[in-house]
């Protein structure tokens, strides 16, 4: 047996419905990864649908500067016939691609697409891409959700490709590594594949949370609660009230309270079905997230446990993790520290006064949120170092 598998073993209290598969520590999953010696040569074809949003902008950046990849078609309705560094001036003398379609034939000839659309409309190109042989990176919410009915209830849409759900991968890698593996396994088979990459509060939330529920330290009732706070870019390009620079500036405000989207994402991540209680915010930062989690102790582990015992937990789960950082007791996790990288930071606190563990995780909402995670998903699947062209230290000031 694995070494942190038996030290997990060791802070899994009895009573705790933990399966051998959710004991598997993110160690023993990166053990499995290819070195950059043992990758074989290869380019990939590489298009991006939706690719004007903020996400979409954020792969092609990730994506233009990959080593393996080839960047040869980028969609956006709204501005289709239009060159990319007109829409995006940071790209001028990059890059002189133009936006077409999203039904742009040129899609079908690539090796990967990355779909950075709203939800549903993924649905609607996903299937004949992999009937074309294309591997699918999606960064909606169209198939993250496992039960096409959740899925129906939260979003009030049709699943028109609920067959998919049986054998897309999960995009989280940390916490599903196996997903990625399967899917890697089936691409060397020759077999086009399809990962549903996790939302952003999903992800900084369960990065958070997991090492403590898959130990056994949560308490069998009660609330799990989830303060969250995203910038801006969080919410899309589309201006609205609430995004408008005049009503985000010098303001922060909850919103979905109690109906967030991302509430069934959560609680089928970290296995606490109804008991989730997420509280999104949005802040005047262009980009970053940060999410507390509240987490209601077992009494043997309340009595057991030290900040120190959870820290060493935390560090151990997630050995071998580059892009998951535990920090020491004491510190704590901050959005500067993080943004422009596919980089978690986490930090804890244990409040034995109150019962609980509280967890904080920090992301760039639009890197290791979105796009940052769909290229390193999408680096597993193919075969590469997972840290391959994505960055890893923030601008320090």
């Amino acid at each position: 047996m694995h070494e942190d598998t038996k030290y997990l073993r060791k802070y899994a209290f009895s009573g705790a419905k933990v399966s051998t598969y959710l004991i598997t520590t993110a160690a023993e999953c990166a053990m499995t990864h290819k070195t950059a010696d043992e990758e074989s040569d290869m380019s990939l074809k590489v298009g991006i649908v939706g690719a004007a949003g903020y996400a979409g902008a954020e792969l092609i950046r990730l994506v233009l500067g990959h080593p393996e990849f080839e960047l040869v078609a980028i969609t956006s309705n709204a501005d289709a016939g239009q060159l990319l560094s007109a829409v995006y001036p940071s790209f001028a003398g990059v890059s002189d691609l133009v936006f077409t379609t999203h039904d742009a034939p040129e899609l079908k000839s690539c090796d990967a697409v990355f779909l950075a659309v709203p939800h549903t409309a993924a649905m609607a190109q996903v299937p004949a891409l992999l009937a074309s042989g294309v591997s699918c990176f999606d960064l909606s919410a169209d198939y993250r959700l496992s039960d096409a009915s959740v899925f129906e209830t939260w979003y009030a849409a049709e699943h028109t490709s609920p067959e998919l759900l049986k054998t897309r991968a999960f995009g989280l890698p940390e916490l599903f590594c196996q997903d990625l593996e399967t899917a890697a396994s089936s691409h060397a088979a020759g077999r086009p594949v399809l990962v549903t990459c996790a939302g952003c509060y999903p992800t900084a939330t369960s990065l958070a949370a997991a090492p403590a529920v898959r130990a056994g330290w949560v308490a069998q009732s009660g609330p799990v609660v989830v303060d969250a706070i995203s910038g801006v870019t969080g919410a899309g390009k589309s201006c609205n009230t609430r995004t408008h620079f005049c009503s985000a500036d010098e303001n922060l405000e909850a919103y979905g309270v109690g109906k967030h989207r991302h509430t069934p994402e959560i609680e089928q991540i970290l296995g606490l079905t109804d008991r989730v209680v997420f509280t999104p915010h949005l802040a005047p930062l262009k980009r970053g997230l940060l999410s507390t989690v509240t987490l209601p102790l077992a009494t043997q582990a309340l009595e057991a446990l030290t900040l120190e015992d959870a820290v060493d937990h935390y560090k151990k789960f997630y050995a071998g993790r580059t892009f998951v950082r535990v920090l020491d007791a004491g510190q704590q996790p901050k959005t500067a520290s993080v943004v422009g990288t596919n980089a978690a930071q986490i930090g804890l606190a244990l409040n034995k006064r109150a019962g609980v563990l509280v967890a904080t995780g920090a992301i760039d909402n639009l890197c290791k949120g979105a796009a940052g995670q769909a290229v390193q998903c999408a680096n597993i699947v193919f075969g590469f170092d997972e840290r391959r062209g994505l960055p890893t230290v923030a601008c320090s000031v």
